[in-house]
């Protein structure tokens, strides 16, 4: 054997080594915004959200937006309850309006608008399709919380402050359905 073709040889082999190892690892790579999602569910129902708040039509937006959030970002087909793979149940525990600073006459001038919404996935057995995590939450439910400042002063409402909120919420929701990494 020749000595000078030992390092040729050597960086043959090394070759070969890595590129078997990177077409194994590949065969099982996947990419696209689809594969973030389980692929064994087509269908979700998104009933209309429950909601402990005297506030009028808030459930009926954040359903609204979390059925918008769904279609948008995911393969899913949101549809009737009798042909759905999953069901998206939520409901809205608290709804609250906190002053954080006030004119010397007691006028607001800015607040903090805060929803927590227990959000729950199931498959049509009723067993929990929420991925594993590293919080302690209790099986049957998660929590989601979202907050906004709301400043009257520079043209902002209560609407457009539970708006935004309610957006942040439906992303939030929508980003829990996603298969762990």
């Amino acid at each position: 054997m020749n000595p000078a073709s030992q390092p040729l040889q050597l960086a043959c082999r090394w070759l070969t080594a890595v590129l078997a190892a990177t077409s194994l690892g590949c065969a099982t790579y996947h990419f696209g915004a689809a594969t973030l999602y389980p692929a064994n569910i087509r269908t979700v129902h998104v009933p209309v959200f429950r909601s402990q708040s005297f506030r009028r039509e808030l459930s009926e937006w954040l359903t609204e937006a979390v059925i918008k959030e769904i279609e948008l970002k995911t393969r899913f087909k949101v549809v009737g309850r009798e042909q759905a793979d999953t069901i998206l149940e939520g409901e809205i525990v608290r709804d609250q309006k906190d002053v954080w600073v006030e004119t010397s006459g007691d006028q607001p001038r800015a607040l903090d608008v805060t929803m927590l919404v227990r959000v729950r996935w199931i498959n049509r057995h009723g067993q929990l399709l929420r991925p594993e995590t590293n919080m302690p939450l209790p099986d049957s439910l998660t929590i989601v919380e979202e907050s906004a400042i709301l400043v009257p002063e520079v043209g902002q409402s209560l609407a457009s402050s539970q708006q935004q909120v309610v957006h942040r919420l439906a992303e939030q929701i929508v980003a829990m359905m996603e298969v762990p990494w």
